[in-house]
């Protein structure tokens, strides 16, 4: 795959800067755990579903217990861009508004999971790039095609 074709989001290279200041460079950089830690965010496990709560400088994310160690992670990306990049109460807000706030959460757990400035980690030659690309993240194979797949479009896409 050429990736060098490859265009970047505004999202994407947000999360680009997120993690060079957090000194995330490689897959295995990538840790929920230290993650909050570094942004001052208190991480739980509870069983009932994953959630977020922002109150003045407090902030918590709760990740379903019940969850595979991998959709723990896709859970934590969901709600970290909720505490990083979103306001309000969305049980109040407009239903409009709410569906943007999530469809953002969901293109940032893709950035987050499988990060651009590590795409070159991939073995693009791999007969089972996804399960490569699974293990190497940790997420599930179902975000891992999603990913791929919008990577194959973007390099397709001539500028």
């Amino acid at each position: 795959m050429e990736l060098r074709r490859y265009y970047t989001t505004a999202l994407e290279d947000w999360v680009t800067r997120f993690y060079t200041r957090l000194k995330i460079f490689r897959p295995e950089d990538i840790s929920p755990l230290i993650i909050s830690r570094k942004l001052g965010i208190f991480l739980r496990e509870k069983p009932f579903p994953s959630t977020h709560q922002v109150v003045g400088r407090f902030r918590c994310i709760v990740i379903d217990s019940r969850l595979s160690k991998e959709e723990k992670r896709e859970a934590f990306f969901h709600e970290l861009c909720h505490v990083l990049r979103h306001v309000g109460i969305q049980s109040i807000m407009p239903a409009a508004f709410r569906e943007l706030q999530e469809r953002d959460a969901n293109h940032f757990t893709k950035y987050a999971a499988i990060p651009f400035h590590m795409l070159r980690f991939i073995d693009w030659d791999e007969p089972y790039i996804i399960e490569q690309m699974s293990n190497m993240f940790k997420v599930t194979p179902e975000l891992c095609e999603k990913r791929l797949s919008q990577i194959k479009n973007r390099t397709m896409i001539k500028l």
